[in-house]
């Protein structure tokens, strides 16, 4: 389905549909041919005028008029650079599309929990290496066609030929063997070895399912999902379309509009000033007091994946060393960090693992917060007249709040850290892809992504065999019982390294109008779910 607005190829833009101002056309009224009618006339008239019924009073109905569209309107922070999610690892991609306009065989639910979605159920092999999959036989793309075995086998064997997909994504699909169709309805995948994560992947981006006849899906919505997109204001909004030929339950809304703030405080002016319909992630939650009417507004207050890490880049050589790396996380005081940054929401975390991952322990004293250890530490490792490291974030409020705390505390323990603020896709591409950076703060939100840390060629650079071969163990574990046990081991030999710092969990914090219900207490998926949201 095309896009009906404005679409960017090589950097010329491109109008596929036009859109014309409202505006009232000037009638030919008798007034108009005689311009020197007395105003007694013209008083006249209008005494006339409204002695006459009206069409209601006269017992003549009102002409029928097209009913209003339901349009609901979310403001979110990050705008995706692109709808195509297999090459942009930028989460602001499926917060739009996944199970909006991209559906999966499983989906995760705001407890946690896998759920059937165009598999209607899965059966598992004695040796976990084999699942076959029970798709629903209405399941239908938005062309029309179904979303059969032989879709689904298209979109694994797609990825897997792939070379420039994302590396996140290539590291989560190498454990698929192969995908097969056993007849229309079903499908089996093999997999290498036993994975406690891989179906959890294929609830998120790597499992999202395109119609294998869609062309340029950066270019094109080809989802079997209950809305498509419609349109990419560059700078503004995306915006989705109803698919008027869902093979599930209808959505709600004819159009959802999803609208972009670089300016916490402006979006909260928009919600307050009646202009949109739900803050999707409060950005400053110190404007928390602005929302306490509770006849106007909605505050939903819950946990998401989000871990909040300061990241350091392990190939710098400095950072390589593991006492530097303690030595500047005792050098942050995490708890006046959360405190002064983010309103003290949020948990205050160790390691790579949220307060809802099964796995979860409270390891944030692990290297407790010390300054003066810091400076001994610094000292030992050859710094002890400072280190200089570039501190690369970007433009976005926790981000940027956190940098400023950061450099000041560093300084106090003899590191000057440069500041540099980058926009989001500039980060991307040169942090995250190309890891020009010393030190930076992101938020890592995808679930259960303690496995980043087992990649080496990950941005963060962490290449500790030891860690690497515990989450392997544990990503193979027999039981559920045994890989807790193992990931927690995991969980701890980051902490005790100080492969990173963390800095806090990410709350959700949604504010709505009155009226809106339907808004999940947990994001548990990268998605801003829309199947639920619905305006009384």
């Amino acid at each position: 389905m095309p896009y009906l607005a404005r679409k960017f190829l090589g950097g010329e833009s491109e109008p596929l549909d036009c859109w014309a101002e409202c505006g009232v056309e000037e009638m030919d009224h008798p007034l108009k041919k005689n311009r020197i009618a007395s105003l007694a006339t013209v008083a006249l008239c209008l005494a006339l005028a409204a002695c006459q019924p009206t069409p209601t009073e006269s017992g003549i109905a009102d002409s029928p008029s097209a009913p209003e569209k339901a349009v609901l309107t979310v403001g979110a922070t990050l705008e995706p650079a692109s709808m195509d999610p297999f090459h942009n690892t930028a989460a602001s991609i499926p917060q739009v599309l996944l199970y909006n306009v991209y559906e999966t065989l499983v989906k995760v639910d705001s407890t946690g929990e896998i759920r059937p979605l165009l598999a209607q159920n899965w059966e598992v092999s004695a040796d976990r290496t084999q699942y076959t999959f029970f798709l629903n036989p209405a399941a239908k793309f938005a062309s029309g066609e179904p979303v059969d075995a032989a879709a689904v086998v298209a979109n694994i064997e797609r990825l897997q030929a792939d070379v420039e997909l994302t590396g996140t994504l290539k590291f989560q699909l190498e454990v698929i063997e192969s995908a097969a169709a056993i007849d229309s309805q079903q499908v089996v995948i093999k997999l290498k070895r036993p994975s406690l994560m891989w179906l959890y992947d294929m609830s998120s981006t790597l499992g999202m399912i395109v119609d294998p006849a869609a062309g340029d899906i950066s270019n094109e919505s080809a989802g079997s999902g209950p809305y498509a997109v419609a349109g990419h204001a560059i700078g503004q909004s995306v915006t989705l379309a109803k698919n008027e030929s869902y093979w599930g339950t209808p959505g709600r809304f004819d159009e959802v509009v999803f609208r972009y703030f670089g300016d916490p405080n402006a979006m909260n002016a928009s919600l307050l000033g009646g202009e949109l319909d739900i803050i999707s992630n409060l950005q400053a939650p110190d404007a928390l007091p602005q929302f306490s009417d509770t006849s106007r507004f909605t505050v939903t207050r819950g946990t998401t994946n989000g871990e909040v890490v300061l990241g350091l880049n392990h190939q710098t050589e400095a950072l390589a060393n593991a006492d530097v790396r303690k030595a500047l996380t005792m050098a942050i005081d995490r708890k006046l960090l959360l405190s002064t940054v983010w309103n003290n929401e949020g948990t205050l975390i160790g390691s790579m693992a949220v307060p809802t991952d099964p796995w979860y322990e409270d390891l944030s004293d692990t290297v407790p917060y010390d300054p003066e250890a810091a400076k001994a530490l610094l000292k030992e490792a050859g710094y002890e007249k400072g280190l200089k490291l570039r501190l690369r974030v970007p433009v976005v409020p926790y981000a940027t709040k956190a940098a400023q705390v950061v450099y000041s505390q560093l300084r106090d323990v003899g590191v000057e850290a440069t500041i540099e603020e980058l926009d989001f896709d500039r980060w991307v591409s040169e942090v995250l892809g190309e890891g020009a950076y010393d030190l930076t703060i992101v938020a890592h939100v995808e679930a259960r992504d303690l496995g980043k840390f087992a990649d080496p060629t990950y941005y963060l650079h962490n290449d500790d065999p030891t860690f690497a071969q515990l989450y392997a163990a544990a990503d193979a574990a027999d039981t559920e019982q045994e890989a807790i046990s193992l990931m927690k081991q995991a969980c701890r030999r980051l902490a005790d390294e100080a492969a990173a710092i963390w800095l806090w969990s990410m709350p959700n914090l949604v504010i709505t109008k009155a009226g809106v219900t339907g808004v999940e207490e947990n994001a548990t998926t990268l998605s801003f779910d829309l199947s639920n949201i619905a305006v009384g």
